[in-house]
């Protein structure tokens, strides 16, 4: 988790680097970092915890050692990360990895820095979450 941190931390750096020169280059926010705007509160938890449930849920079925994916694991892991981030970066910006969201909102700062809570938050809990629905309909419980 501190090299996560550390290496987000570095690729927000570089962003900042390469946009606060020429702020034509931001699409959104300088550094990437996640915000729910105008949508509020409620719906960056609901829409972070929900899609970090979904892609726990994806990596605990694909890697699977008796029904999973084999080869194929990586393949569906990033393509189901693909399309969360296609539905939530309108609400969000999409984080699902709290370690993705620390690094941006350092550099960046301000309402980043206030809304860093949900994006740590949401993740845990959507981990949680699916950690407890895979204990109880994903897993083979016999063992």
């Amino acid at each position: 988790m501190i090299f996560q941190v550390i290496g987000a931390i570095i690729g927000a750096a570089i962003l900042y680097a390469l946009t606060s020169t020429d702020q034509a280059l931001a699409g959104g926010t300088l550094t990437g970092a996640n915000s729910f705007g105008d949508h509020g509160v409620v719906v960056g938890l609901i829409a972070e915890t929900v899609l970090t449930c979904i892609f726990v849920l994806v990596v605990l079925g694909t890697t699977d050692a008796k029904k999973g994916a084999g080869n194929f694991a990586g393949l569906a892991i990033g393509l189901s990360l693909v399309l969360i981030h296609l539905v939530g970066i309108h609400y969000t910006g999409t984080s699902v990895n709290p370690a993705r969201s620390i690094g941006p909102a350092i550099f960046e700062g301000g309402q980043a820095l206030s809304d860093l809570w949900v994006f740590i938050v949401a993740p845990f809990a959507g981990a949680a979450l699916a950690a407890g629905i895979w204990k109880v309909i994903g897993c083979d419980c016999k063992e």
